[in-house]
Parts: structure tokens; C-alpha cells; sequence
């Protein structure tokens, strides 16, 4: 079982315990957080959607935020990581918001954070967690791999 595998399965089951469920927004990780956790047995018991936001175009037509919201934040930053996280669950009403905002590489993005660079968000039940890590690595599909399994553990973490 690989770590994505098993920190989706530890996610899964602890959703499921506790009658809740998540919505996703993900940018860098390109699908791969809502892909393991939409892999578990009974997904639908806690898997309420999910976005890959990869464009501005993306964010306001797939959640709604218009670039007026946008005002004072970046993208691959902590607080717009957590904006993404509490409209992606308020739109789903679901119990919690995850996203996961990030530059994959092999470059780091326009506003200078290296290939590696993600910030991560978990939103819900009175909580508001975020949290920025960055790799070293230049390798995308690596990278990619990092951020669906530091956002899985980012949300196992808050759910204890």
C-alpha cells in the first residue's frame, strides 16, 4: 500500500466514524488528493466533491470566487489556501474544506516560491489550520505526490 493509499484510508475511516464529510480543492496535486480518497471503499459516505483549481478562470467558474476576493492575497500562499478551503466546503456543505495551493515544478512559480512550495488548508468545525512545506524537490510528479500526501496528513491531523 502506498502512503497516499494509506493516509486516505486513515482519512476515510475516520470521516465515516464520525458522520462527516470533506470537499476538496486542490491545484498542484492536479486530482490526486480527491483520486485516493474517491479510491477508499464507501466514498460516498464522505466524499462530498472536489475541484482541481489550476486557473483564475477555474477558481471563479468551478467555486464562485470572483477576483475581488482575490484582493491582497496570491496564490500558493497560506490565506488563499484557506479561502479555498472554506469555499470549497461551504459551497459543498460539507463538514470540512481541504485544499492544497503549490508549485509543482520543475520551476517554482511568478511570485518566486521554488518548485516544491506548497501551502495547505484544512477548514471546518470551528477550525481553521493551514500550513506551508517546502520539499527541495524539483521533480513534479514527485512533488505532486508530496502535496496529496502532506494534505491527507494535514487533514488525518486535525480530525484527532
Amino acid at each position: 500500500m502506498t502512503e497516499l493509499a494509506r493516509l486516505a484510508a486513515a482519512v476515510a475511516e475516520r470521516l465515516i466514524e464520525r458522520g462527516e464529510t470533506v470537499a476538496v480543492a486542490e491545484s498542484s496535486a492536479g486530482g490526486l488528493i480527491s483520486s485516493a480518497l474517491l479510491a477508499m471503499p464507501g466514498a460516498s459516505k464522505f466524499y462530498a466533491g472536489g475541484a482541481v483549481v489550476y486557473t483564475a478562470r477555474a477558481r471563479l467558474t468551478l467555486l464562485d470566487i470572483p477576483q475581488k476576493a482575490m484582493d491582497g492575497l496570491r496564490s500558493a500562499s497560506e490565506p488563499y489556501a484557506l479561502l479555498l478551503a472554506r469555499v470549497v466546503g461551504k459551497n459543498l456543505k460539507a463538514t470540512w474544506g481541504l485544499s492544497e495551493t503549490g508549485a509543482a515544478g520543475p520551476e517554482g512559480n511568478r511570485h518566486g516560491d521554488a518548485a516544491g512550495h506548497v501551502c495547505l488548508a484544512v477548514v471546518g468545525a470551528g477550525q481553521e489550520v493551514s500550513l506551508t512545506v517546502e520539499t527541495g524537490v524539483e521533480d513534479r510528479e514527485s512533488n505532486m505526490r508530496s502535496f496529496a500526501e502532506q494534505a491527507l496528513a494535514l487533514l488525518l491531523r486535525t480530525l484527532s
